[in-house]
């Protein structure tokens, strides 16, 4: 394109923006909602990530030893489990210090517990494993091995938990793309009807554009750019908003919900998640322009003929 077509082309979106101003504050609007909805998902599930690995580094196995296990035996059963290729650490709790943290567990209710023995509590390993082994499958099989070895009477981890929250990011994906697809076609089409707006204010120049010869680039080109800048603007406001929930969410939610154990935990979106929603914004202006110009341009034409 020659510099005195760039020149016309930002001429008229210029005067478009200046003619139209509030079709494209709520066309941009109308983005912004949709991908502030997007980015929603994307932000929980960032976090459902954060929670998920934060987890993943504080999941201990915690094995219960027999009563009647000997120091020998227990000296060799913590050598065995030490050398598991997964394990990074093994801690030994005795009789007394579990009943010292239950007694503390429990606080100003520990008082249910008078006349009960000390050493009802069995003693037990605290297992803690590498970090490329604290997924469910590996912590699954290395409680399952420990389950099989003499003097361990029972193994338990917070298999549970971690089911549920893998399967809850999985349900947060999926969400993402199923509702942010139908939101993107409702976009769409209203992109489209704008730049039919558009198209209608400038029948006229359109029109004799067409029948001087002007190719059919520099015609759309105005209306694609305006999508563009509809699309960037839209993302833009839709990350401001993000950022204020974000803001929101890190101070002013009670710790109490005890979902993140500090507010410091909670993390914006990255930079990958910002670059995808600018891409999506700036590829629903375009693409909606383009779409809507297709389809007008080739309708009205035939309609002229």
């Amino acid at each position: 394109m020659k510099v005195a077509q760039l020149s016309f082309v930002f001429r008229r979106v210029l005067k478009s923006l200046r003619e139209l101003l509030w079709t494209h504050i709520l066309t941009s609007g109308t983005m912004a909602m949709t991908l502030f909805i997007f980015g929603g998902f994307l932000l929980i599930q960032e976090n459902l990530h954060g929670l998920l690995r934060g987890w993943g580094s504080q999941i201990q196995i915690f094995a219960y030893l027999e009563h009647s296990l000997s120091q020998a035996d227990l000296q060799s059963l913590l050598g065995d489990v030490r050398n598991y290729p997964e394990v990074e650490s093994v801690r030994f709790v005795s009789k007394g210090e579990a009943w010292e943290n239950f007694r503390e567990a429990l606080g100003a209710q520990s008082g249910v517990l008078e006349g009960l023995p000390s050493d009802i509590l069995p003693s037990s390993l605290e297992i803690s494993l590498k970090r490329p082994y604290r997924y469910r499958a590996s912590v699954a099989a290395v409680a399952q091995r420990l389950r099989g070895m003499k003097g361990i009477s029972e193994v338990e981890y917070p298999e549970e938990w971690i089911e549920k929250l893998t399967l809850l990011v999985v349900g947060v994906q999926w969400a993402k793309w199923i509702l942010g697809g139908f939101l993107f076609i409702a976009t769409l089409l209203i992109v489209g009807s704008t730049v039919k707006l558009a198209i209608l204010a400038r029948k006229d120049e359109i029109e004799i554009m067409q029948l001087v010869g002007a190719p059919a680039g520099l015609i759309k080109a105005p209306f694609v750019i305006e999508g563009m800048i509809q699309g960037v603007l839209g993302a833009s406001l839709s990350l401001f908003f993000l950022w204020l929930l974000f803001l929101f969410a890190r101070y002013r939610l009670p710790s109490s919900l005890g979902i993140f154990p500090a507010h410091d935990q909670l993390q914006f979106l990255g930079s990958e998640a910002i670059s995808l929603l600018v891409f999506l914004g700036w590829l629903l202006g375009a693409g909606g322009s383009l779409f809507s110009l297709r389809r007008f341009l080739k309708t009205w034409g035939s309609g002229r003929q």
